[in-house]
C-alpha cells in the first residue's frame, strides 16, 4: 500500500531493516537511523533522501493529526521514484516508516502496539485475507494506524506471512476518492489509490472535520504532475 526505532517518535523518520526486520540491510548513509536507497556518488537530499534534482522537501505540507501513523514499507517501494510515502512522511507530524519485508514477531508486536492507543490496519476485507471479527472498541483512546506500502500482491503476502498483522482490526475505505496516481503508475484494481491518498482518507475517517488534508493533497497533485512531466517524450510528438 511505509518509522522509528521501537520507541515512540514525534517526528517523521525512516528506519531501514536492522534488528527489527529479517530483510537484507542496505548501505548505511550518514543520516542517523536511515539507509539511503540511492547509489553512492549520487548527490541526495539529507532530509527526503531523494536525488537533489527531484527533492520533495519544497512540497512538504506539515499536517496536524492526533492519530499515530506507522507505515510498513516493502524494500522495493523505498527505491521507487514514483512512491508517495516520502511526501507523506515529510508532511505528517506523527508518522513513522519502517522498511522491511519480513519482521521478527516480537519486534513487530512492539511496532504495532503502543500503550494508550488502539491499533487499526488500513486494509480491505478480501477473501484471500479475511478481516478478523469486528469487536466493540472504546473510542476514548487515540488511534495507531498501520499502513502497508507495497504492490497489491506484495502487501497481501506481507499480511499472510505475519499473523500479528492479519489479527489487527481493519479499517477499509468503502469508496476511495478518485486517484491522481494513475497518471504515473498503473493499478490492477479500480479502487486502488496511492499510499498517501489512502492514508489521508483513513485519517479523515478517524478524525473527522478536524483533519485538513487539502494542502497535502494539493502538494501530491503537483508531485504527480512533476513525475508525469519528467516521463513525457521530449521530441514534441506527444506520444506516450
Amino acid at each position: 500500500m511505509a518509522d522509528p526505532g521501537i520507541g515512540a517518535s514525534t517526528h517523521p523518520r525512516t528506519r531501514a531493516p536492522d534488528s527489527v526486520c529479517e530483510a537484507d540491510r542496505g548501505p548505511a548513509c550518514d543520516h542517523a537511523g536511515v539507509n539511503d536507497p540511492h547509489p553512492p556518488g549520487r548527490a541526495s537530499c539529507s532530509r527526503c533522501l531523494r536525488p537533489q534534482a527531484t527533492c520533495l522537501c519544497a512540497l512538504a505540507r506539515p499536517t496536524a493529526h492526533w492519530t499515530e501513523v506507522l507505515v510498513l514499507q516493502h524494500p522495493h517501494e523505498q527505491r521507487q521514484a514514483k512512491n508517495s510515502v516520502t511526501l507523506l512522511r515529510l508532511s505528517l507530524t506523527n508518522s513513522e516508516v519502517v522498511v522491511g519485508e519480513r519482521f521478527a514477531p516480537a519486534a513487530l508486536h512492539a511496532l504495532l502496539h503502543r500503550p494508550g492507543r488502539h491499533t487499526r490496519l488500513l486494509y480491505p476485507d478480501v477473501p484471500a485475507a479475511p478481516a478478523p471479527s469486528a469487536s466493540q472498541t472504546a473510542t476514548a483512546m487515540p488511534w495507531r494506524l498501520v499502513v502497508l506500502d507495497a504492490t497489491w500482491r506484495k502487501s497481501l503476502r506481507m499480511l499472510l506471512e505475519h499473523p500479528a498483522l492479519a489479527a489487527l482490526p481493519r479499517l477499509s475505505l468503502d469508496a476511495p476518492a478518485p486517484t491522481l496516481y494513475r497518471a504515473i503508475r498503473a493499478a490492477r484494481r479500480p479502487d486502488q489509490v496511492s499510499t498517501l491518498e489512502a492514508t489521508v482518507q483513513a485519517l479523515a475517517t478517524l478524525e473527522g472535520p478536524s483533519f485538513d488534508a487539502a494542502p497535502l493533497l494539493d502538494a501530491f497533485g503537483r508531485f504527480v504532475a512533476s513525475v508525469a512531466a519528467r516521463h513525457r517524450p521530449r521530441d514534441g510528438s506527444g506520444l506516450a
